[in-house]
């Protein structure tokens, strides 16, 4: 049936033709975004996740840059540990060279003052970002013990958590201003002859202005058998320059060797506990740079537009909207079919 009200293949060409024109929008939208799921109309689940994922992501990008400053930090307090060790390997060596009889050990002296004035350089500048690891004074209000590099950000659910990577600064400090720190140990016992192997920290400052307990040999009794006594050193203030070649001098230039020896195997823990975390730091730097270029993959495989599909369907939508407006054409034209009708 003809109608003038009612143009029903219009009506459906026209249909057709509308949906062909919101989809070739969508397909557009796509192309011209890259996004598959821009927005939460058009896929909540996708785009809550990606949403999320991406913040995630940002909060990676934080962690990276967290762990390159500690990374730079961890390594300026390395190179300072490690140049300090060269320094008392050297002043070990001038004691050792000094316990020769006849020695000019005010000579000496003067290399060992250089060389520990060297070590107290060498510790104040070690400083990066303000944070100074070595030469510390442990009453300021702003000291912390414990240093936390941000190490790595993680969300489960709704709970989002910061692991750390911990450095202790009371193993490698060099020099500590609080002069009233506590104790770091005691003075090892003496054995049935008051001999005591090996030098203790007791002091409670740093490697190097701390105070050393050690046994020395102090001389010799009525019977001629050796006599012991407990000494405590400090190398900072370590000073050769008036010992002679007496039982009693030699005792304590013994004394500073073995203070020495021990200072040198702290300084070394410290070193090898730094350089341990500097590896760390360094491993997962590079773990985080993976991992968030992983995430970035993931968010991509839920929202990102398949490009080559999407041109191939917008070339197919193009054919069927010229389709479509042919349809309607036809369509329309029917209504000018009725005149004739009505013509004499």
């Amino acid at each position: 049936m003809s109608s003038l009200l009612t143009n029903a293949s219009a009506m459906t060409a026209l249909q057709t033709l509308s949906a062909t024109n919101k989809a070739m929008s969508t397909t557009q939208n796509r192309i011209s975004t890259g996004y598959a799921i821009a927005t939460a109309s058009e896929g909540a689940a996708y785009w809550s996740i990606a949403t999320t994922m991406r913040a995630d992501n940002k909060a990676l990008s934080a962690v990276q840059d967290a762990l390159g400053l500690g990374a730079a930090t961890v390594d300026v307090q390395y190179t300072a540990l490690d140049a300090t060790v060269n320094e008392l390997t050297e002043i070990g060596k001038l004691l050792v060279s000094a316990a020769t009889p006849g020695t000019p050990r005010w000579q000496i002296q003067e290399d060992i003052d250089a060389r520990l004035t060297q070590i107290e350089s060498i510790a104040s500048s070690a400083v990066f970002n303000s944070e100074n690891w070595l030469s510390v004074d442990s009453a300021d209000a702003g000291y912390t013990e414990e240093k936390n590099i941000v190490g790595s950000f993680k969300r489960i659910g709704d709970a989002v958590s910061i692991e750390t990577i911990k450095v202790s600064v009371e193993d490698v400090k060099l020099f500590d201003a609080n002069t009233g720190a506590a104790n770091a140990g005691t003075a090892p016992a003496a054995d049935s002859a008051g001999v005591a192997d090996g030098a203790v920290r007791v002091g409670g400052q740093g490697i190097f202005d701390a105070e050393w307990a050690v046994t020395v040999e102090s001389g010799v009794d009525a019977s001629g058998a050796a006599t012991y006594a407990s000494v405590t050193l400090s190398i900072i203030d370590l000073d050769i320059s008036a010992l002679t070649d007496s039982t009693a001098d030699q005792a304590t230039l013994k004394g500073y060797i073995s203070i020495v020896n021990a200072a040198l195997s702290d300084l070394t823990d410290a070193a090898a506990g730094l350089g341990a975390t500097k590896n760390r730091v360094d491993t997962q730097k590079d773990f985080v740079q993976a991992l968030s270029d992983a995430v970035s993959r993931g968010i991509g495989q839920l929202v990102d537009a398949d490009m080559n599909a999407e041109s191939t369907r917008l070339q197919a939508l193009q054919v069927q909207q010229q389709l479509g407006i042919q349809a309607l054409s036809i369509a329309n034209s029917n209504s000018q079919n009725i005149l004739s009708l009505f013509r004499g």
